[in-house]
């Protein structure tokens, strides 16, 4: 007698047949899927949750904050999905169009948060 590996009843038919019905074998499949694709899930909510906290506090197109204030909502700063460099070696990191520039002013860390513009292009680039 063969036990079906979701919900536990017993299986019946073909030999070879492993679940007790096309219900648990796709509930299985399902969550094997999320299994494999956990990391990929976890990368997507942060960058999510990451614009859309610079998009709150970056009403104006460039504004500056403490370093607190984001991380205090959850922002996590390891995740971005591009960067930029300026002119002065300068490295803006980006959520989507919405971006930070981390700088130290009077021992305090604090974020420049930005919007993305087109000079900030590649290729714009050898325009400037």
């Amino acid at each position: 007698m063969k036990i079906c590996p979701v919900c536990q009843k017993e299986v019946t038919g073909r030999r070879d047949k492993i679940y007790c019905s096309p219900a648990c074998k796709s509930t299985q499949q399902y969550e094997q899927r999320l299994e494999e694709e956990a990391f990929y899930f976890e990368v997507d909510r942060q960058l999510k949750k990451n614009r859309r906290i610079l998009r709150k506090y970056n009403q104006v197109g460039m504004t500056t904050l403490r370093q607190e204030v984001l991380l205090s909502e959850g922002f996590n700063p390891r995740f971005f999905t591009h960067y930029w460099k300026n002119g002065k070696g300068q490295v803006y990191f980006f959520c989507y169009e919405f971006g930070y520039l981390s700088l130290q002013e009077q021992g305090k860390e604090k974020y420049v948060l930005v919007t993305w513009q087109a000079y900030m292009h590649p290729a714009n680039r050898s325009k400037n």
